[in-house]
């Protein structure tokens, strides 16, 4: 059992680091900056596939963010399709290396991330109620700036290095 448990945490850690690198976009355009593209009215429209690839959850979300220096507030307003409403205020942090981090209600500890070209990766955890539970997963957040107004977020949700599904989001600047 002990030596399963060994293998499983190894592949898990080999697998981490085997994954796509924020500066692999440094050369991509358009430039990213998050407190710019964060900053106003922005619309989302959001899936979440389990791991087979259905879609178990549609969503939009309203987001309203603004910044004082490198102090920034993400204020989500998620819709479901089965009409259940959510909330998550976002409160981000650009740190004088161009690190970000990020706490909101529903996330254990501090979300890490950074940016590079037209990318920004953060990884954090966070607690999801399910059926009545709350679990802690980690998210491995991925977000694509394509213009001036449109951004593409792909988050690869798992528990115990165990993929469980993805949410994938376009955001609209207004």
């Amino acid at each position: 059992m002990k030596r399963r448990l060994l293998l499983l945490a190894t592949s898990a850690a080999l697998a981490g680091c085997a994954g796509p690198q924020v500066t692999d976009y440094a050369g991509q355009t358009p430039q990213l900056d998050l407190r710019t593209y964060f900053n106003g009215t922005l619309d989302a429209f959001g899936v979440f596939t389990d791991r087979s690839g259905k879609v178990v959850k549609r969503f939009t979300v309203l987001m309203v963010c603004s910044w004082n220096g490198d102090d920034g507030v993400l204020d989500e307003s998620f819709t479901y399709a089965d009409g259940t409403l959510q909330k998550r205020i976002w409160r981000l942090h650009r740190e004088a290396d161009g690190r970000y981090t990020g706490r909101a209600d529903d996330v254990v500890g501090t979300a890490l991330g950074s940016e590079s070209g037209n990318a920004f990766h953060w990884q954090y955890t966070l607690a999801l109620p399910v059926d009545g539970s709350v679990y802690n997963v980690q998210f491995d957040d991925w977000m694509y700036l394509m213009t001036d107004k449109v951004m593409l977020n792909k988050a690869t949700m798992s528990k115990l290095g165990i993929r469980l599904g993805e949410v994938t989001l376009s955001f609209t600047k207004r």
